[in-house]
């Protein structure tokens, strides 16, 4: 039986929210970026938060947000980790560990070895690195587009920090990822979804099943 984290991420909804909990998600996360489909209100996610809290840790993803955006959402959603999935600077996800008191995730685009560099740097400051794909150019989200790369690229990277896998992933692949990477994480979010920002409770439970008998 696998090991590996898995994250739910861009839920929205009660019913999915307690599928990914019952079906044992170790992080659960919720989109606070008004372009993405999966975007949630403040209010709603701190409903959602409370289903989680003490289940699975929350993630609180934003991308490019001003310190008084992730103020609020650390005062209505008290989140265990901030994403920081924009093009913030090394620095600025120094702040937010200091200024939020939270942990720091940040989400580093790939497509090619020499983009794996730059994480190096993210290394220093962050918990946790999430290496995602590349968005198309017209793309106005960064993640969450269903877009695969190759996975071998993270075989025995060792950046003194745990890194999650994420981009293209769905209960048919999953596994394959996690044997070809190595990775001890992974993230899912349009891959567990029936249409565009809908989450799917079964296929939820399939992924979350396909992990954990990879």
């Amino acid at each position: 039986m696998s090991n590996v984290k898995v994250k739910i991420c861009g839920l929205s909804t009660e019913e999915t929210m307690e599928a990914a909990l019952e079906a044992g998600a170790d992080m659960i996360g919720l989109m606070f970026f008004p372009k993405s489909p999966r975007h949630v209100s403040l209010s709603d996610a701190s409903r959602l938060v409370d289903m989680a809290r003490g289940r699975a840790e929350i993630v609180a993803v934003t991308v490019d947000m001003d310190l008084d955006g992730l103020s609020r959402i650390k005062e209505l959603v008290n989140p265990d980790i901030f994403q920081l999935h924009g093009s913030e600077a090394p620095e600025a996800c120094a702040a937010v560990k200091v200024m939020q008191k939270t942990k720091v995730m940040k989400a580093v685009s790939i497509s090619e070895k020499a983009d794996l560099e730059k994480a190096h740097y993210y290394a220093t400051v962050a918990d946790w690195l999430l290496f995602d794909a590349k968005p198309p150019k017209d793309s106005e989200i960064p993640g969450g587009n269903g877009i695969a790369y190759d996975w071998t690229l993270l075989k025995d990277l060792d950046l003194g920090k745990p890194f999650m896998l994420s981009g293209g992933l769905d209960p048919s692949n999953v596994a394959e990822a996690i044997r070809l990477s190595g990775t001890k994480a992974v993230d899912v979010s349009s891959g567990v979804e029936r249409e565009r920002g809908v989450k799917d409770s079964n296929l939820i439970r399939s992924f979350m099943a396909a992990v954990r008998e990879a």
